[in-house]
């Protein structure tokens, strides 16, 4: 019996060793274009990856798009050209820890330090004294209300925001529903190195695709380019600390939270409604609370249309379809830009 078991031992520990060395999936076409058109700029030693497009000759509109967790810039691709149609700058970067940008470890990883990195990036384009618009999902959420924050107490370096477009994210620490896995690898202690180290592409597949809709869910391909993202520079190793952002939140609140009341500028809130992460109504009645001068609120289907209008700051929200959940501009790529283009077009 003790030499079945030393055998097997000894059959385990090779196979354990190769699985925990397999290489990251090499990237689709559509995938390695992306990181082809990409640049990379230098933020206190580390490669930050980002994407720059010019589109509409002579506006002077800029977008800058920030990217949630545990994804990339390239969440934002089936919306892209639109974007370019309307802006004349349309730039998105991958956050350090995240798609083809740096991932160091050991690394604190922090949302004032994105926030850092984002007005480094518009240095480094020479825009950091253009007015700019921000658009943000999930995890960039919360990179945007500390760049909010600092705009409105006129921090030195800080951008000069135009206006700002949030969706899907936790920017309410009460109402946000981690999944378990993140549960898992965010207060894990000494189990989540050893989680990220086992972790492959079926769990993640299967961790992610339930924030999907059930008729928007990403094709298998899809969700290879995710992993793809998430496994270069070996991504999966930072994770559990990429999720400390869950705490920050908490942490942080006032100064986040605070940062969206009595804002001067336009403000709007793009909502996929079957978002099991930040769960409807929950998540818009307190978000109601903290529009203090008018919210709009709009159902988006082929298009917007007013369905009520409240005298509660200058903040809208676009409601999509009751089938769209937690990456509408992903799962709704024509209703997400429509919900945006109404709001940019309203001032």
């Amino acid at each position: 019996m003790r030499e079945w078991w030393v055998q097997v031992g000894l059959l385990a520990v090779p196979l354990l060793a190769a699985y925990l060395h397999i290489p990251p999936p090499q990237l689709s076409p559509a995938l390695h274009s992306w990181k082809s058109s990409g640049k990379f700029f230098t933020y206190k030693g580390l490669r930050i990856f980002y994407q720059d497009s010019v589109g509409v000759v002579g506006s002077p509109e800029i977008v800058v798009l920030l990217h949630g967790f545990p994804t990339s810039s390239y969440d934002w691709y089936k919306i892209w050209e639109g974007l370019t149609l309307r802006f004349h700058r349309v730039i998105a970067l991958d956050f350090l820890g995240f798609g083809f940008s740096d991932k160091p470890r050991p690394h604190h990883y922090s949302i004032f330090e994105q926030a850092s990195i984002v007005e480094a990036l518009l240095r480094h384009l020479g825009l950091q004294s253009r007015r700019i618009n921000l658009l943000s999902h999930d995890y960039g959420d919360t990179v945007a209300q500390e760049l909010l924050y600092r705009f409105k107490q006129n921090r030195s370096g800080r951008l000069t925001i135009k206006s700002l477009c949030l969706s899907n994210g936790g920017i309410f620490p009460e109402t946000h529903r981690p999944l378990l896995l993140q549960k898992l690898l965010k207060d894990g202690g000494m189990l989540s190195p050893i989680l990220t180290r086992l972790m492959n592409f079926f769990v993640f597949s299967r961790g992610l695709t339930p924030v999907f809709g059930p008729y928007t869910r990403p094709s298998e391909s899809e969700l290879w380019d995710m992993w793809a993202g998430i496994r270069n520079n070996d991504g999966n190793l930072v994770i559990d600390s990429l999720l400390q952002y869950i705490n920050q939140r908490k942490k942080f609140r006032r100064r986040w939270v605070g940062a969206l009341a009595s804002v001067s500028i336009p403000i709007h809130f793009i909502y996929g409604p079957l978002d099991p992460v930040n769960p409807y109504p929950e998540f818009l009645e307190l978000y109601s609370l903290f529009s203090l001068s008018w919210l709009s609120v709009y159902m988006c289907h082929s298009t917007c249309s007013t369905v009520y209008r409240k005298t509660l700051p200058r903040s809208t929200v676009s409601i999509l379809d009751d089938h769209i959940s937690h990456y509408p501009q992903l799962e709704d790529p024509m209703g997400f830009l429509n919900a945006y283009m109404g709001f940019i077009n309203s001032f």
